[in-house]
């Protein structure tokens, strides 16, 4: 079962993207990421380095919406495992 899309690379500026996202969210609803990893030089210069992007950069934009992304993946799991218990 897949547990969600993830949108990266992400940069609003770009029309098609904007587009691209509207029917991401039409189609497949709850199960679209609310965060989106935006296009960051610091997350392609990371590997590079041999450096996970949080240790490169953890301030940079891309490293924030990677931490907002395992949030969002904690309420989601806790979310699920509420309704999977019974009452």
């Amino acid at each position: 079962k897949i547990e969600g899309l993830l949108r990266t690379m992400y940069d609003p500026r770009l029309s098609l993207m904007n587009d691209v996202s509207a029917q991401l969210k039409e189609h497949f609803g709850e199960q679209l990421y609310d965060t989106v990893i935006p296009r960051n030089i610091r997350l392609a210069e990371a590997p590079s380095y041999g450096m996970p992007a949080l240790a490169y950069d953890k301030n940079s934009r891309g490293a924030i919406a990677y931490l907002a992304l395992a949030g969002e993946l904690v309420r989601r799991q806790r979310r699920t495992s509420r309704t999977a218990q019974p009452t």
